[in-house]
């Protein structure tokens, strides 16, 4: 079967991001069709709704507009209707977007952008962290997987649409979003101060770690990451790289051609990357053209492994044999199209119209993809920032000092309890701490001491030694090297 849209070539997309650049591509010609106007997709606006059904919006319209206590805008009432029909497909990846919001949109997928870096969806009406871009103001500041943006600079983002919020979420440079936070397990919210930046824009980084184990870390996957990791590879490979880790870790996705050529060479002649599925359960392959690879490869996953990293996960995991370590992913299984010609007024609807299978058939939106070998990471990857506007002290208990706690461990000062009381040998791990930072020796936790908590906390976060996951993907292929 082929997949067709109308006017223009369809654009895929595989993940829905506040802050994200290049996320839309044309359709791969390899795997899809190009659009014509027998399409699917445009056969319903054809047919469109019954007389009846369009005389009840328009006296509904005319109504609002000739007795409604106030006088309203009519844009904003018409947007409102699109937005209420699209809400009820229960869908966070399907969004209308008006003329200023898709303006956004385009500028976003075609150069860099400022903002804070984190890439949300809206997971039961809330807005939802799904990643922080690695080396983003957001990821700096501790935000994390699974976190809810309850309110920016004091404007709660309750009732907005995707697209309305994240125009609240980015700034130009420089300027503060104070973000409030709410986190699984944590019983208070969380006050954060992100400044907004730059975006980098580099989406692979490579390395060659000792025994001649190569390692290219894929944090998007955008128009140029194909070429970007062809090359590094290349790189690599004449260095004479015996194994190969592929780090997916908090990459939220991006695009369907980007994953499928990079996945190519490593996946032989004819075996499957994905499987694209339409909503009448026709499938369509896309069989891989490369000859595959003589060294063996492993792929890191977590959490923050969405769309695109899930499509490269399971195509390596099913058709080239690796080994996918780590966590479960993050379980997006779909594939939005965005529909701009068609509503002919600058506006743009992005809708869920595919679901993407492995080439093993396993549909994985909302479960995620399992590991092969799980690894979790220490406590501390994963603490909470600690609150600044109180100082912690001794005989309370509270999440926040557990919070403490976990960190005061992950810096080798580990104090005699992590359940949350503020006990003496917990003061005393501070205490060893200020004494280390030259700060004044109270036992207790002021902002400074927070601060400089959390910044050390961080260093070991990105500490290599510190890294279970991948020290794990490094013995498996020495392991597999050494048979």
């Amino acid at each position: 079967m082929t997949f067709k849209g109308r006017t223009v070539l369809a654009f895929i997309l595989l993940a829905m991001f506040a802050s994200s650049i290049m996320t839309l591509t044309i359709v791969h010609p390899s795997i899809f069709a190009a659009v014509g106007e027998d399409s699917d997709a445009m056969a319903s606006v054809k047919t469109g709704l019954g007389t009846k059904d369009l005389n009840k919006i328009a006296t509904t319209y005319q109504l609002i507009e000739g007795k409604f206590l106030s006088e309203v805008d009519r844009e904003k009432v018409v947007n409102g209707a699109i937005n209420g029909m699209l809400a009820t497909l229960e869908d966070p990846f399907t969004v209308y977007m008006d003329q200023n919001e898709a303006k956004q949109f385009d500028e976003s997928i075609t150069s860099s952008f400022q903002g804070i870096g984190a890439e949300v969806s809206l997971e039961d009406g809330k807005v939802t962290i799904m990643a922080p871009i690695k080396g983003s103001p957001a990821e700096k500041a501790g935000l994390h997987v699974n976190d809810v943006i309850v309110s920016v600079n004091g404007e709660k983002l309750d009732g907005l649409t995707l697209n309305q919020a994240i125009m609240k979420i980015r700034g130009p440079k420089g300027t503060q979003a104070k973000l409030e936070i709410s986190r699984p397990g944590s019983p208070e919210p969380i006050q954060m101060i992100v400044v907004r930046d730059d975006i980098d824009v580099e989406t692979v980084h490579a390395e060659m770690l000792p025994g001649n184990i190569g390692k290219i870390e894929i944090r998007q996957f955008a128009s140029n990451t194909s070429k970007r990791f062809a090359d590094e590879l290349q790189a690599l490979e004449s260095k004479g790289m015996k194994g190969l880790i592929i780090d997916v870790r908090n990459d939220p996705g991006g695009l369907l051609s980007a994953v499928v050529e990079i996945a190519e060479p490593f996946v032989p002649k004819g075996k499957d990357i994905v499987k694209i599925e339409d909503r009448n359960g026709n499938q369509e392959a896309t069989p891989s053209q490369g000859t595959g690879k003589n060294y063996p490869v492993t792929v890191l996953t977590n959490k923050g492994s969405a769309s695109a990293s899930e499509i490269l996960a399971g195509a390596l995991r099913d058709s080239a044999g690796s080994k996918v370590i780590g966590e479960t992913t993050y379980g997006k299984g779909t594939v939005q199209i965005t529909f701009e010609k068609e509503m002919g007024d600058g506006s743009n609807i992005k809708m869920t119209v595919y679901k993407w299978l492995t080439p093993s058939g396993e549909w994985i939106h909302k479960k995620g993809l399992a590991p092969d070998i799980p690894v979790e990471q220490p406590a501390y990857f994963k603490v909470a920032p600690l609150d600044k506007k109180q100082v912690l002290k001794p005989d309370t208990n509270n999440e926040d000092v557990k919070n403490l706690q976990i960190i005061l461990s992950g810096l080798g000062l580990a104090p005699d309890r992590m359940d949350g009381y503020f006990s003496e040998k917990t003061a005393l791990s501070v205490k060893a701490f200020q004494r280390m930072q030259g700060l004044p020796i109270t036992g207790e936790v002021d902002a400074d001491t927070a601060s400089r908590l959390e910044k050390a906390i961080l260093a070991e976060i990105k500490n290599p030694k510190n890294d279970l996951q991948l020290k794990a993907a490094v013995q498996h292929l020495q392991t597999a090297l050494s048979n």
